[in-house]
């Protein structure tokens, strides 16, 4: 897509840090890492977000997952893997394509704030309403 930061990166005309890379995907090093080894994964065919993507691709960005995640396993011996994927602006979606992002948490290192809120019991009726009609939708 014209104009596209991502789309320019897969293309080359923006310089990156490669992690890996197959016929579907390209991941590389996010260059404004929350933490040490964070990886960003994307489609190489255009897609906005979730609403957008093809089975097919978003399938391939979850199998290129496991294996750059058993890769950080590996190399930075994280604690954990935050997976993180926003869709919209008001969810603070920055580039408009979409993408995966892999955040380890490194054993005492800061906590990664967007895995902490607080559990407050929710309204069961409502819960169950919404969830209902969610599953009719489908």
């Amino acid at each position: 897509m014209e104009g596209c930061i991502f789309c320019k990166i897969i293309k080359g005309e923006i310089p990156s840090i490669k992690v890996y890379e197959d016929e579907r995907v390209y991941a590389f090093a996010d260059i404004n890492p929350i933490t040490d080894g964070h990886t960003l994964i994307i489609p190489k065919a255009h897609a906005e977000n979730l609403w957008e993507i093809s089975e097919k691709n978003i399938t391939a960005i979850h199998q290129a997952s496991i294996k750059i995640a058993t890769a950080m396993l590996k190399v930075l011996g994280p604690v954990g893997i935050a997976v993180m994927q926003l869709n919209g602006k008001e969810v603070n979606q920055v580039v408009m394509h979409y993408h995966l992002h892999l955040i380890p948490k490194a054993a005492g290192g800061s906590k990664l704030k967007m895995t902490e809120w607080e559990l407050v019991p929710g309204d069961v009726d409502k819960i169950k309403g919404i969830g209902e009609q969610i599953g009719a939708a489908i």
